[in-house]
């Protein structure tokens, strides 16, 4: 492994003096890297199971576990050492690797689980012999982690396990300690219910911009149009993950606390948590998804649109594996930049809907303060834009893009993209 560690940095110094494309760099780094991860977190396959929690592996983990010795002070956080626990019963317990499960629990943890509809007590090795298959065998648990609440030397965590092939899902709670061994699971609880969920997954797409452009005008991400759909997906049965140019919080923005799905999750902790921790581009992996969806408000406008790593992610996922691009009123300004492998701008010949131009204040400081307008960019480019009277619900349906025209049409936005995904779906059943 210190050989690929060495190569990494050779690669970088190397390149920058013999004119290799930034392309061929950043591949041949990325393929070293991957190494790296296999090796700390074992195959691909195991990796995707991984990375349904809200956590990453940074460069710099990567170089210390690359070296096989310790990293240097500070570089690991607690947070990132909870993770990596969590992910090792994540992991040991999807793919029975009864050694990376007993790794999570400290030796005398203490397990209170409802078996056979009978309340026990067990330890670490007595939950082990529950897990007979295969070792290295993927046996339907996919686990995410929900929260982590981090106080000096403990902390509590919340990690969901759905099991789709039995309609399952178990709600897990642990409380860790901090020991000489790291941190470990010192006790673990857990919940069951019936669950419709898939498995499947769509991504959010949402900005970090606290203010437009340079001023001092605060702006944030619709909360309305991100409640509005998150809840029709999750009702449908996906996952939503949300990712954001720099990861980690986002603003919100209209937020109506007499309105009842507002209130439902804006007092929900695992969903705030969700906000908090977005993903960062570099995190997602796009084969694990089946849609995209921009969402709107100010902050749309600034960050998302010329991030080429977002742009990437998603037009992978259109591509290389026939998913959606949808998108609501002001984070349709999310695709307007994006291009097909062709390089034709993907709203080239698309009939479109967002918020649109006509609607805004253009004599208000904000308006000064966005990079383009949506409505006139997507025509300059090719696109027809549509658009119905304020306050009204508007969807267009372009093959697998989907656009709505304001926060009333997220829901129906939402709709849209899970019964093209559920067609593909039958399709591909009744085709196998």
């Amino acid at each position: 492994m210190k050989h690929l560690v060495f190569w990494v940095f050779t690669i970088v110094f190397f390149s920058s003096f013999t004119g290799i494309s930034q392309t061929n760099k950043r591949d041949s780094i990325e393929a070293v890297k991957q190494q790296l991860l296999i090796k700390i977190y074992g195959n691909r396959n195991e990796q995707q199971i991984v990375d349904h929690d809200k956590s990453f592996v940074s460069d710099s983990r990567l170089y210390y576990e690359g070296l096989g010795g310790s990293p240097a002070r500070n570089t690991y956080t607690d947070r990132d050492l909870i993770e990596k626990t969590l992910q090792n019963y994540i992991t040991g317990s999807s793919y029975n690797k009864l050694d990376k499960l007993e790794s999570a629990f400290a030796g005398n943890a203490t397990l209170y689980l409802t078996i056979n509809n009978e309340f026990k007590i067990i330890t670490p090795k007595e939950y082990l012999t529950y897990f007979k298959g295969k070792p290295g065998t993927f046996n339907g648990r996919i686990g995410e982690i929900l929260t982590i609440d981090i106080s000096d030397d403990i902390a509590t965590a919340k990690a969901e396990i759905i099991i789709p092939a039995r309609k399952t899902r178990f709600t897990d709670l642990f409380l860790l300690k901090k020991t000489g061994e790291g941190w470990q699971i010192v006790s673990k609880s857990a919940s069951y219910e019936k669950s419709n969920r898939s498995g499947n997954r769509i991504l959010f797409i949402v900005s970090n911009a606290y203010y437009h452009g340079s001023s001092d005008i605060p702006t944030g991400n619709s909360f309305s149009e991100i409640v509005n759909a998150y809840d029709t997906f999750k009702e449908a049965g996906f996952t939503v993950d949300f990712v954001s140019p720099d990861g980690g919080s986002i603003p919100l923005a209209y937020i109506n606390t007499s309105d009842s799905l507002h209130r439902k999750y804006l007092y929900n902790p695992d969903f705030m948590y969700a906000l908090k921790h977005t993903h960062k581009p570099g995190e997602i992996k796009p084969e694990q998804y089946k849609a995209v969806h921009y969402i709107g408000g100010g902050s749309a406008m600034y960050g998302v649109p010329e991030n080429s790593h977002i742009q990437k992610i998603s037009m992978e996922i259109f591509e290389a594996y026939n998913g959606i691009i949808s998108s609501v009123c002001h984070g349709t300004a999310g695709i307007v930049n994006l291009k097909t492998k062709e390089g034709k701008y993907l709203v080239h010949g698309k009939v479109i809907s967002g918020y649109p131009d006509a609607y805004e204040k253009q004599d208000a400081d904000y308006f000064k303060q966005f990079p383009f307008h949506i409505q006139k960019t997507i025509e300059n480019r090719g696109g027809t834009f549509r658009f119905s009277p304020r306050n009204s619900p508007h969807v267009e349906v372009q093959e697998n893009l989907v656009t709505g025209q304001n926060y009333l049409s997220s829901k129906d936005v939402a709709i849209e993209v899970i019964e093209k995904i559920k067609t593909k779906t039958d399709r591909e059943t009744n085709r196998s």
